[in-house]
């Protein structure tokens, strides 16, 4: 059984939770539509949804084990890994990564439209400098209008809260990506997935700063320094620098120890500031060895962020 819901010109459908039906549901879900691009969007829509994330609960996670399902089909015929995991997502109405990637791959199969799941490494900004590179994340290429595109529905699907929650709250730049905006925090096992004509090594992409999506929105051409990770002394001074093709710059460095935050604050000194063609350069002078990250922000949107390493003065 589906409920069916108008919500301006398009529709939305919402399973009964006996019904595990997914290829019944990829017909549902794309039965007006009339290009392979519509399908996609109806199918990742849908997804992004009525899929929620799952958490393991915080009590005794060590001893926590998921559920076990029963499946109901009692013949011998074992069913593809990727349509087991459907039903079971659907039937449970959340998923971790993997079961977002072979959800969307198993409904795209249905509704005739190639795709791929892509194994790699999801960068947060949060990493140690010494973290090792371990797949931990899976998402989706597809292939549409003679190109490949890449998509994530787990990350525009919502967010996990400081608390730990799961946020819903639709981020429509995981949709459709550019392989530019796609490599800022998705590095896949096989680099051919890039969709890159020369992908980053990963040692570069993995130390270099962290870059919002407002970094592509404000077209920088430039930034230094190249690495991530910034080594300082109290008392140093670390020059920032960008170039942008855009006229009104209007740039803040904040050192607030709120990686996830957008709220910052004027810089104290505006004169340190100067400007050479396109280029704006930032002298931030290290006043405390407990500074841990330098925000930028331009245009009052986070563009990058550093790590901060700070020593403290020789001999103390």
């Amino acid at each position: 059984m589906f409920m069916v819901s108008a919500q301006g010109n398009s529709f939305k459908f919402q399973a009964h939770t006996d019904e595990l039906n997914v290829e019944s549901l990829a017909q549902k879900l794309t039965q007006w539509d009339k290009t392979d691009r519509e399908k996609v969007t109806s199918i990742f829509t849908w997804i992004t949804d009525n899929i929620g994330y799952y958490i393991k609960p915080a009590w005794n996670v060590k001893k926590y084990k998921a559920p076990v399902i029963v499946e109901e089909d009692t013949t011998t015929f074992l069913k593809p890994l990727n349509l087991r995991v459907s039903e079971n997502v659907l039937r449970r109405k959340v998923a971790v990564c993997d079961g977002y990637a072979r959800l969307f791959k198993t409904l795209c199969d249905y509704a005739g439209i190639p795709s791929e799941i892509i194994s790699g490494y999801a960068r947060t900004g949060r990493e140690r400098s010494d973290s090792k590179f371990i797949s931990n994340h899976s998402w989706n290429a597809v292939y549409l209008d003679s190109s490949w595109y890449l998509l994530d529905a787990t990350w525009a699907a919502g967010y996990l809260s400081y608390s730990g929650e799961f946020v819903r709250h639709y981020d429509d730049s995981y949709f459709l990506s550019s392989a530019r905006r796609f490599i800022v925090d998705h590095y896949p096992e096989d680099l051919k997935w890039t969709l890159l004509n020369e992908p980053l090594a990963f040692r570069e992409y993995k130390f270099s700063p962290f870059r919002y999506g407002a970094y592509y929105k404000n077209r920088i051409e430039q930034v230094f320094p190249s690495k991530g990770i910034i080594e300082a002394t109290v008392g140093d001074t670390i020059m920032i620098a960008l170039t942008s093709p855009i006229n009104e710059k209007k740039l803040i460095i904040s050192d607030k120890n709120l990686p996830d935050s957008t709220e910052v604050s004027q810089p104290e000194d505006r004169s340190k500031i100067t400007v050479n063609g396109n280029t704006q350069y930032y002298k931030y002078i290290v006043h405390s060895d407990t500074v841990q990250w330098l925000h930028i922000i331009m245009n009052e949107e986070p563009i990058l962020r550093y790590r901060l390493v700070v020593y403290k003065k020789s001999g103390n």
